[in-house]
């Protein structure tokens, strides 16, 4: 009997560039961002802007929408500049690209500019298959920075515990575990957990520094009781409040929860724009500008001028100045709730 014959298989492009993590970013000519977790992929883009500000302050930044980008757009910005300053184009939704993008990248690619970083961010998909080809193939001299996707509790941890090693802290494996476990749905939050105990806790930080922090059951963190008040809900944020504290839960950083929302809701407040352009202007991920635009909604200017002193006031109160922490929380709580009315 004659043997069916099997289909050839596909053989894998070749890549000739190195592969890195989102924290190993590092300038390129060329910078290739690939992934689904755009955290991760805002934070990488950021530390590069940061360190090529850094080498030089003159650095000019430009921001490019792939998916609407006409023909020379980008080999314009890339041309030589009549006083040489270093440059940074950022350029967002490669995997949504225009025709007229693609064939500017591949022939940016065969010669790239002096004193150019470029900057694509592709977050999946089969579209500008034969750019990412390229780059991984070696045109350009690029980089790519692999931005997986973090799914499993191992990977948050490993996360959590790099956020500490960065700043030269020590959080035993307790403590890493413990913050991974109050934050497990939301890297950024974990994030920003892990900031907030860095900024407030000058020794080791260990399981019990965690739990005075963050203690209590996930749904009853200090981020759920903020995010009741700010959308009006007085009821369920005082019971959400109650819950956490019953639960161990300390006002210091019930406090600094709230101040996060608000001090981001803050900068977003009366900006126009995309929510990628917004984010790279404010240091923010594109989600959190888009969750303070929906924070805003029955929000005014002065309503957020007067929760943010009242924010300011119970911060001195669960910290010493008055006499009862947990009033201090849920004056605060009430004036939220009331969006400063």
């Amino acid at each position: 009997m004659a043997r069916t014959a099997r289909p050839a298989r596909t053989a894998k492009a070749k890549v000739a560039i190195p592969q890195l993590d989102w924290h190993e970013m590092r300038p390129a000519p060329v910078v290739l961002v690939t992934g689904p977790e755009s955290f991760l992929a805002d934070r990488a883009m950021r530390r590069l802007r940061d360190d090529l500000r850094a080498a030089d302050a003159s650095l000019e930044v430009t921001d490019v929408d792939a998916a609407s980008a006409s023909r020379g757009e980008l080999l314009t910005l890339a041309s030589p500049s009549l006083f040489g300053e270093p440059r940074l184009i950022r350029v967002e939704a490669v995997e949504k690209c225009s025709d007229d993008f693609l064939a500017d990248a591949l022939e940016y690619l065969e010669a790239p500019a002096d004193d150019t970083t470029l900057v694509l961010r592709h977050g999946g998909g089969a579209r500008a298959r034969k750019l990412l080809e390229a780059i991984r193939g070696g045109t350009g001299g690029g980089i790519e920075i692999v931005c997986a996707e973090i799914k499993r509790d191992s990977d948050r941890y490993e996360f959590a515990a790099l956020e500490f090693r960065a700043e030269k802290r020590h959080a035993t494996p307790g403590a890493v575990r413990a913050i991974v476990s109050a934050f497990a749905d939301d890297l950024a939050e974990l994030a920003a957990a892990c900031r907030q105990l860095m900024a407030d806790e000058t020794g080791e930080i260990t399981e019990q520094t965690v739990a005075r922090y963050y203690g209590g059951r996930v749904e009853t963190t200090a981020f759920v009781v903020a995010d009741q008040a700010i959308a009006g809900r007085h009821g369920e944020a005082l019971r959400a409040l109650r819950q956490a504290l019953q639960s161990g839960a300390d006002p210091v950083p019930m406090v600094a929860a709230v101040a996060v929302k608000l001090r981001t809701m803050a900068k977003v407040s009366g900006t126009r724009g995309s929510s990628g352009q917004l984010a790279k202007e404010l240091g923010l991920a594109p989600w959190q500008v888009d969750r303070a635009r929906r924070d805003l909604s029955g929000w005014d200017d002065a309503g957020l001028g007067v929760a943010i002193q009242a924010l300011a006031t119970a911060d001195a109160n669960v910290k010493g100045a008055g006499r009862d922490p947990v009033f201090a929380l849920e004056q605060l709580v009430g004036v939220i709730a009331r969006r400063g009315r």
